[in-house]
């Protein structure tokens, strides 16, 4: 059975640091991503690493604050996010999929996502 067991969220403030993890069990993708949905808002692709630690990440407002990281032993993949903003809160999801680089909207394996809540 595969699954993909997110955890690390929580309720910080602004300015403060977070870091995901997400642990897969059962297969071992080429590609791991992270997206994000916000309360009324469509989900979106945060950050994306492959097998060989290339990495992609979504909306400009992330990159330099968040850092998505691999552990192909543990297959186990992190985002690391620094400086938060309220603007981040979101239900964060952990996806993957065999195929290197999937479309953003149709990774096959799904985590159950993590609450990240951030004061101002």
């Amino acid at each position: 059975q595969v699954q993909l067991v997110e955890s690390g969220g929580g309720l910080v403030q602004a300015g403060d640091s977070l870091r995901l993890s997400c642990a897969a069990s059962g297969r071992t993708f080429s590609t791991m991503a992270w997206f994000r949905q916000a309360p009324g808002k469509e989900r979106e692709f945060v950050a994306g690493i492959n097998w060989r630690r290339d990495i992609t990440y979504g909306e400009s407002s992330v990159k330099g604050r968040f850092t998505i990281s691999r552990d192909n032993a543990k297959n186990t993949v992190y985002l690391q996010m620094n400086s938060l903003k309220p603007e981040n809160t979101a239900v964060y999801y952990c996806a993957g999929d065999d195929r290197e680089w999937p479309p953003q909207s149709n990774y096959d394996y799904w985590g159950q996502g993590t609450q990240v809540t951030v004061s101002s």
